[in-house]
């Protein structure tokens, strides 16, 4: 629910499952507003407040509207609008008991600097890392992996740099995690706390984040678990994801909080991959995402890097809007021996890939952290390839901590490799754009290499000022027929001689309004004028919708 007071203060919370929002002056004067329902103070970003009813327990319209209406008629509020709730999913979960293993842990291990980055780790688990170095167990193809090593090699370990995983809490007590934790920039925007702990449940359906964590920021050479692609970076926790429902005010104040601490955000959910479901962030939480890019780091911008989703073929990143979004960066996954995953989706957003679990041998899950101090090898999906493409980010700041977030996407394209990844159904073949780069629908501009974007990174000088220019409309309505294609051309001079010229492409935004009576029988794709053609929406077999598009 949505509250604008008549004095100049903003308040936001929840009753139950519904957010509620408003304008402020400080959280004590909101306490002491006298309100007419029964609201308690749940968090806030210095913008906006939080505040949670306590005997509402679930999302319900009509129970909410006598309280709505008494929140209407206090004096100091101006408006009440009623924010629902909606579903967010994690990706690649697959908690299994039977997969955790138990470890030791040496007490007297301390997080000194390591001085040994050009030799090989001795973390337990290392040899189980295949993505950190691929010797082809398993059935991989020898030498198919991140180039860590390269980086590392370079003195290059993520020092300095701070990636929240934005998820279900991170076991931030984990010996292979804890002299990595960075408390001061984590939250729980959940429970309304300082510490993003996971929730205990039987079957540790809250793992996902501490798995994540461990990808990107576990310990080296402490005899435990294995090590994380940045291994002398920070993470932060901002437990997120462990709700009945989410809200577009947890979103955005989870993507905002502590902009200038944190560097990078990584995000291993989304909409449900069920393909069928069209979603992406609401109004408050892009607001924050496109503050982010634009103000964060001091004005570099905070990277938020994104996992592609798991709906498979059946199912369409570019329906994902987060995932879709240019001020995000998409990741896609490759198994072992560099074929595309069964769940991959495919997009004209993703920009590189990383690798994770295959059903061609179930040894070849991630391994990474789990709960109360364990680990585990079967960490899945592009869950898993979200937080290493974090972790190589991290690499990346550390070389050059003036890299803004546009300068991250352009040594991202520029670095990444083709290698031996390709389409296991040949559907996606590899093409040449205007500039010569190779790119797939399912891999982007290829795997990510961190010795690769490290050594450039090095050497970057930062893009020039970016420039928005509308291309223009098309309002005229045109039918599609059955079984017939619709082309449309728009001309444009990219705002020639004027202030906002654009003479280099970095995005394309499309906004297309559709009404069709079956929305998985459409296919969208845009052409440049050097031919390079985009796909932007596929055709999804179980997307019986028919309700009007507008994406």
């Amino acid at each position: 629910m949505k509250i604008t007071f008549r004095q100049p203060y903003i308040l936001a919370g929840y009753m139950g499952d519904q957010a509620v929002a408003g304008f402020e002056t400080t959280p004590n004067s909101m306490n002491n507003a006298d309100l007419p329902i029964n609201l308690k103070l749940v968090g806030g970003n210095g913008h906006e407040y939080h505040f949670k009813h306590r005997t509402l327990p679930h999302a319900r319209s009509r129970r909410s509207i006598s309280h709505t209406r008494l929140l209407k008629s206090h004096p100091l509020i101006h408006t009440a609008i009623q924010q629902p709730g909606f579903k967010r999913v994690k990706r690649g979960l697959r908690p299994a008991i039977s997969a955790i293993h138990g470890l030791k842990f040496d007490a007297n291990y301390h997080n000194a600097q390591n001085d040994n980055a050009d030799t090989e780790p001795t973390d337990p688990y290392f040899h189980l890392q295949w993505y950190l170095k691929n010797t082809g167990q398993n059935g991989g193809k020898a030498r198919l992996d991140l180039n860590v090593q390269a980086a590392w090699n370079q003195g290059i370990t993520g020092k300095n740099v701070t990636t929240a995983i934005m998820d279900d809490g991170v076991d931030y007590m984990h010996p292979d995690l804890k002299f990595n934790y960075n408390a001061e920039a984590s939250y729980d925007f959940s429970s309304n706390d300082p510490f993003p702990y996971p929730r205990y449940t039987d079957d540790w359906f809250n793992s996902h984040g501490t798995r994540c964590a461990g990808e990107v920021a576990a310990a080296r050479d402490n005899g435990i678990c294995g090590v994380g692609v940045a291994y002398d970076s920070k993470i932060a926790g901002i437990r997120m994801l462990d709700q009945p429902y989410m809200t577009d005010l947890i979103e955005a104040n989870s993507m905002g909080h502590k902009p200038h601490q944190i560097h990078i955000y990584s995000a291993s959910w989304g909409p449900t991959d069920d393909g069928k479901t069209v979603d992406g962030p609401r109004n408050a939480t892009m607001r924050a995402i496109v503050q982010g890019v634009n103000e964060g780091r001091n004005g570099l911008g905070n990277i938020y890097v994104w996992a592609s989703g798991d709906g498979g073929e059946e199912d369409d990143c570019n329906c994902d809007g987060y995932a879709a979004s240019m001020w995000t960066i998409s990741i896609n996954s490759a198994i072992n021996d560099g074929q595309n995953a069964h769940y991959d989706e495919s997009c004209s957003s993703t920009l590189a890939s990383t690798f994770s679990n295959g059903a061609k041998d179930p040894n070849t899950g991630v391994a990474t952290t789990d709960l109360y101090g364990k680990c585990t090898t079967t960490h899945s999906g592009t869950s898993a390839a979200a937080p290493e493409a974090a972790g190589i980010f991290a690499l990346a700041l550390e070389a050059n901590p003036d890299l803004t977030w546009r300068d991250i996407q352009h040594l991202t394209v520029l670095t990444s490799k083709r290698n031996s990844l390709f389409d296991a159904k040949n559907r996606f073949h590899w093409t040449m754009n205007g500039v010569g780069l190779e790119f797939n629908h399912l891999f982007g501009f290829g795997v990510l290499d961190a010795g690769g974007i490290v050594t450039l990174a090095k050497q970057w000088h930062t893009v020039p000022a970016r420039y928005h220019c509308d291309a223009g409309v098309i309002e005229q309505p045109h039918p599609i027929y059955s079984g017939r294609s619709l082309f449309l051309e728009l001309k444009t001079d990219a705002c020639k001689g004027s202030n906002t010229e654009v003479n280099y492409l970095e995005h394309v935004q499309a906004v297309i309004s559709a009404n069709a009576s079956r929305r998985g029988d459409l296919e969208l794709f845009v052409t440049s004028p050097m031919g390079t053609r985009s796909m932007i929406l596929s055709r999804r077999a179980n997307d019986d919708d028919h309700r009007d598009e507008h994406n």
